[in-house]
């Protein structure tokens, strides 16, 4: 019998650490190669790690909200594989010359402080004892710590100095709770030592806004026959991001109707021939993303994050597309560089992201670097709304159903009212950095898109 450590596997370039939520499997369990043995969290999305091997689970490493780092061992499976046989160490060659010892190296002397020249006139002084902390290279912090850490602007050196109440001293999420609320109170003083803090190119923002975690609402009563459902994971981090959001950006909110019936009728002409030919059902998602990745590269400004007082352009347009989960909670993967896609690597992606999404396959790398969202409100039967921008992004579009509506239409014969397919499209914005007229003329370029579709076009 051998013994196969279970590594954490490397889940995106921007994950270092995942939280364990549930063992799908326990000590003694048979394990068949890729089945899935334990369900992890990261502060983006959550997975399942598979087994590699054929065997029988007997040691789970890592306990329920234990935090692991990326290529750390968080189980052991033995296997029916023969354990390797010991390699005989070769025993040292036999020297014939003797060693000599080294001669002894004189070490410089260094003169002492007083008698270096230049110093005399300088006053003593004695230098300041710091705080004893925990260095962050061996205190780890779970991702819902380090997203409250920082949505409070709290510094690593600060965190760093907090003391922490879970196993071997880890930060628990209520440690930080109770020393923001000392913090927000000015009783940091009497809680903690002061920490230095950082220096930054701008004006530091310390919020003492109210969130979802550090300052709950007032009391609710209940009455007999009510159901109290605790959030889940997944939605205590939608909660507190969506509140976070609103304190951060000034959000306004446009709407424009657009008359999309080219769009609607060329799209019932080839969605069976694409799907004979590519595999693939084509919804009007992609389409949406097309006409926003378009309007995007001709106002690029609408690309952009904020940090502090600096205007960060983003080079790359990445769309995330919100997308509802079974259990009910949201999750936003994200289409990288969709303006260099063609309609048809739009359709894969889209379908690939949002069935990865709903099956819980997503990796966390799917679900990072977003520029502006699109989410499709209209699947639902609602025919506009005013979404939350989506953190740290200025810009967020809301899609509506499309509806048969009747319509006034220009002629050269005079007006007229026909029936057409319509739909309206909400966006809401940062009004910090995207003023009305750029949010506006952007919104109506995404419905010049649409509406002056081409019957004729190929894909």
């Amino acid at each position: 019998m051998a013994k196969y450590q279970l590594l954490l596997p490397k889940m995106g370039e921007s994950v270092a650490e995942a939280t364990v939520i549930t063992w799908l499997k326990n000590p003694g369990d048979k394990i068949d190669a890729d089945d899935a043995v334990v369900e992890i969290a990261t502060d983006k999305v959550d997975s399942d790690v598979p087994s590699p091997v054929n065997g029988v689970l007997i040691e789970q490493l890592y306990q329920k909200d234990e935090v692991v780092q990326v290529g750390s061992p968080i189980a052991i499976i033995e296997t029916d594989e023969e354990e390797p046989a010991p390699v005989a160490k070769a025993a040292p060659a036999e020297q014939h010359e003797p060693v000599m010892d080294p001669e002894p190296i004189s070490e410089p002397e260094i003169p002492a402080v007083e008698n270096i020249p230049g110093l005399e006139q300088l006053p003593k002084v004695d230098a300041p004892v710091a705080p004893a902390v925990q260095s962050s290279s061996v205190r780890f912090y779970s991702p819902l710590v380090r997203n409250i850490a920082n949505q409070e602007n709290v510094s690593q050196a600060e965190l760093d100095a907090i003391p922490g109440t879970g196993a071997e001293g880890r930060l628990t999420k209520d440690d930080l709770l109770i020393y923001l609320e000392n913090r927000n109170a000015g009783q940091e003083g009497e809680a903690y030592p002061a920490t230095p803090q950082p220096s930054t190119p701008y004006p530091a923002t310390t919020s003492s806004q109210p969130t979802a975690f550090s300052h709950p609402s007032a009391p609710i009563r209940t009455s007999a026959g009510d159901e109290i459902i605790e959030m889940d994971r997944m939605r205590r981090l939608i909660s507190d991001h969506m509140v976070m959001s609103t304190h951060t950006s000034a959000h306004v909110t446009s709407f424009v109707e657009a008359d999309v019936t080219n769009l609607v009728y060329w799209r019932e002409r080839i969605k069976a021939k694409f799907e004979s030919r590519e595999g693939e059902k084509i919804t009007y998602t992609p389409i949406f993303i097309e006409a926003v990745a378009k309007a995007i590269a001709d106002m690029p400004m609408i690309n952009v994050s904020v940090n502090g007082t600096q205007i960060i352009k983003k080079k790359d347009i990445n769309i995330g597309m919100a997308t509802a989960l079974p259990n009910g909670n949201l999750i936003v993967p994200v289409i990288r560089r969709a303006d260099t896609l063609n309609l048809v690597g739009l359709v894969k992606s889209v379908n690939d992201l949002a069935g990865r999404a709903r099956n819980n396959k997503l990796k966390p790398d799917d679900a990072a670097d977003g520029t502006f969202t699109v989410t499709n409100i209209g699947m639902f039967g609602n025919i506009m709304g005013t979404p939350i921008i989506n953190q740290p992004q200025v810009a967020i579009l809301a899609v509506g159903t499309i509806k048969k509506k009747p319509a006034v239409l220009e002629t050269p014969t005079g007006d007229v009212i026909a029936i057409r397919h319509m739909m309206y499209l909400s966006m809401s914005y940062d009004h910090r950095v995207v003023d009305g007229g750029l949010g506006g003329s952007f919104l109506k370029r995404v419905a010049d898109y649409l509406e002056n579709w081409d019957l004729n076009r190929e894909i």
